[in-house]
């Protein structure tokens, strides 16, 4: 162990993983081969784990240990089990406000929008397991530390969530450009998660078609869109203006 959010090494990282280790992402050497490396490979994908292959060089800018070719990130968060989080919440006598993100890559992003979700009282944060943004140091500094304070869940599939949410009564609501509605014809009174895209493809269309509802926000200038942290947020003050 080098630091509290990384580890290194073909059998530590297996173990890890074994050990139910919120492993967010892992690098291997491009071409590394072995019995062991193709093991720790099956174990990745089996869990729906981030994995990138790097050249080594990356590998030893990350770590001057002995790292056989394996570097891990582990989250510094524990993350929560989604149906136990709805659960809470809707017996906690409070209107649901939850945040789906789909496969939001960008760190600062997702800190941002942390940062946000935090600042407007939102009950938790879902992310799929694989081609999401880890939780790592630069999303703790972004987030201004509120990432140990919004409870975040991760799903094998966005679908699922979405699935979960709507057998749970809570509407799901897409930002999305690709609808006549703005923010301010959709209601965010009753319970609502609210879906916001990845910064370059937006929400997958396949998702797209089996949300409650879709709203943009209207851009009056030349620019066709905004940052998503900065759309996130003024979803997420639109839902607040609405219940106060």
């Amino acid at each position: 162990m080098e630091n509290s959010t990384q580890i290194f090494g073909i059998r530590a990282v297996i173990e890890a993983i074994n050990a139910d280790k919120a492993i967010d992402k892992v690098f291997i050497q491009k071409g590394l081969r072995g019995e062991l490396s193709h093991e720790l490979e099956s174990l990745i994908k089996e869990e729906g784990i981030n994995i990138s292959y790097v050249p080594v060089e990356k590998l030893n800018r990350l770590t001057k240990n002995n790292h056989q070719g394996v570097v891990a990130q582990i989250s510094p968060i524990e993350f929560y089990e989604l149906d136990n989080l709805v659960l809470q919440v809707m017996e906690s006598g409070k209107t649901p406000l939850f945040l789906i993100l789909d496969q939001l890559s960008d760190v600062r992003n997702f800190g941002a929008i942390i940062r946000t979700a935090e600042c407007t009282g939102v009950d938790g944060i879902i992310i799929q397991k694989s081609g999401s943004a880890p939780v790592n140091g630069d999303t703790i500094k972004t987030s201004a530390g509120a990432v140990f304070k919004v409870p975040i869940c991760k799903v094998d599939h966005i679908k699922d969530a979405m699935f979960h949410f709507q057998a749970s009564g809570i509407k799901v609501i897409a930002a999305t450009e690709k609808t006549d509605n703005t923010l301010y014809d959709v209601s965010f009174k009753e319970p609502c998660a609210i879906i916001m895209g990845s910064e370059g493809r937006g929400i997958n269309p396949s998702v797209l078609k089996l949300v409650d509802a879709k709203a943009k926000l209207p851009l009056l200038g030349d620019i066709e869109s905004l940052n998503v942290s900065v759309a996130c947020g003024a979803f997420l003050y639109e839902a607040i203006r609405q219940r106060r």
